[in-house]
């Protein structure tokens, strides 16, 4: 027993000699690593923990109580996980946003489906090692779903999302603002008679609120980039609408060094055509200080940003036009917006990124999901760079190679009322065929069934009959143990 423990000890010795010179910046660590089980699982938000490691938030079809379950992931610093936790029941529970908060715990906020018709707006307070603490639910009879928590100076957290069951539209942005135990101080809704939704909130300096947003209530195209300042109490300050006379999204801000903010999102008003990453940088006030459109000839999104040390900015998203189909996309900018590099990762099937943070050793994390790589239909993706953005070589799928001739296309695309979707199976034997249809957030919206066909319409409702809104849509079809995607877009 004595020798078992000196052993143990060097040992330990040994791995704090590899893993201090490394975390120390004298060699910084990447890893490309996959998480998940046979079904989809999405990785959409990953933040480095104060023990250098990484807690990862999204949702899982392969593990759980039914439907989609809210799925966490603790990893050390080289990405080996310590442990995963499960928050669900029967139906689809999601959790898309995770911080890690002043005691250590983590706060997780998504939606929750606790009745199998609608979801309200889900916070899970998590202590160090994954166990609930508390729950809460917000919303009314109609769909509320959180896309963004924070915590704030007083201990609660600030909630950003989207209501059907307030405000005047079909869809507004919703804020709550909660005490440190989850209980509501105040809530706020803006927006007009469209689709108006928060998709990343902040505290700012001055003790109030920012939120990015995308309106089709206000601005010259069909959807814009919204910007909302508020006070302290959630009431508002300024708003400014960035637009053109197509579609624009904004998926992300941070407040900048200087007291301005940076937004992240795309933009189909500027470029060839496609969407492209859009940095929009504005003053305190929120108005324009520059923008800058990057990408190439395919389809390019930001997802994410964040400042860096040297003040230029990071950004996550997707690309097609570069590499095998849509990979992550890695961008770094210096303080102007301009490129330094870009990366992109993944393989021959759909991979995404969806959050990008700047680690304590200079590196970048970035949170997304992948077809290419891991055990099933869709993994957790979890990448960690140096400071140039290099990494190291991913894991291999463990399925088969696909067989060839396996394609989808869909005709019209861009659509705005119907789309074909057809089905080339080349030598594989067709049976029943299922098109299984997400938003470009990996969320599930529409199965569409046929016995056995190779072709089916999509009208761009959900499985409810709901007209869905404008945008990005992917559209899966498996036959054989094969599988083929499909990028769509929804212009209505």
């Amino acid at each position: 027993m004595r020798r078992t423990h000196i052993d143990s000890a060097l040992v330990a010795a040994a791995l704090v000699a590899v893993l201090v010179p490394m975390l120390a910046g004298a060699s910084p660590i990447v890893f490309q690593r996959t998480y998940g089980g046979t079904a989809d699982d999405l990785g959409i938000s990953a933040v480095q923990t104060s023990d250098r490691g990484y807690v990862v938030i999204g949702p899982t079809e392969s593990f759980g109580a039914g439907g989609f379950d809210c799925h966490l992931i603790k990893t050390d610093p080289i990405g080996d996980t310590l442990w995963t936790r499960l928050y669900g029941g029967p139906h689809n529970d999601v959790g898309w946003s995770v911080q890690q908060t002043t005691d250590g715990g983590y706060i997780v906020a998504g939606g929750v489906d606790t009745s199998g018709s609608d979801v309200d707006i889900w916070l899970i307070k998590i202590d160090s090692s994954g166990n609930t603490l508390w729950t809460r639910s917000y919303g009314g009879a109609l769909a509320d779903f959180a896309e963004s928590v924070e915590q704030s100076d007083d201990g609660g957290y600030i909630i950003a999302g989207y209501t059907s069951s307030f405000g005047v539209g079909s869809q507004d942005v919703w804020l709550i603002k909660t005490d440190p135990g989850g209980d509501t101080l105040w809530t706020r809704t803006f927006g007009g008679t469209g689709d108006d939704v928060g998709n990343s909130v902040l505290q700012t300096t001055d003790g109030g609120y920012v939120v990015a947003a995308s309106t089709k209530s206000f601005g010259a195209g069909s959807q814009d980039v919204w910007l909302i300042k508020t006070d302290s109490a959630g009431d508002t300050l300024w708003t400014r609408v960035f637009s053109g006379d197509s579609m624009d999204y904004g998926g992300s801000v941070r407040q900048t060094a200087e007291g301005g903010y940076i937004i992240a999102g795309w933009t189909m008003s500027f470029g060839a055509g496609d969407p492209d990453v859009w940095l929009i940088k504005t003053d305190a006030n929120g108005d324009t200080t520059w923008t800058r459109r990057i990408g190439g000839p395919g389809y390019d999104e930001g997802s994410s940003v964040r400042q860096v040390s040297d003040s230029g900015y990071i950004i996550a998203g997707s690309s097609d036009s570069y590499g095998d189909w849509i990979d992550v996309y890695l961008v770094r900018t210096d303080a102007n917006g301009d490129t330094l590099w870009t990366r992109t990762f993944g393989g021959p099937d759909f991979d995404a990124g969806y959050s990008a943070q700047q680690t304590t050793d200079g590196g970048y994390v970035i949170a997304g999901q992948t077809y290419s790589f891991g055990a099933g239909l869709s993994d957790f993706y979890l990448i960690k760079t140096d400071e140039n953005g290099n990494v190291a070589v991913a894991e291999p799928k463990s399925s088969p190679p696909r067989k060839p001739g396996l394609s989808l296309t869909c005709e019209p695309n861009p659509f705005s009322s119907s789309t074909v979707l057809h089905l080339t199976t080349g030598p594989l034997e067709l049976s029943a065929t299922h098109f299984r249809i997400y938003d470009v957030q990996g969320r599930y919206v529409r199965t569409l069934a046929t016995s056995p066909a190779t072709q089916a319409m999509w009208d761009g409702r959900n499985d409810a009959g709901r007209l869905l809104p404008s945008g990005t849509y992917l559209v899966r079809c498996d036959v054989a143990g094969e599988h083929a995607t499909a990028r769509l877009i929804l212009q209505r």
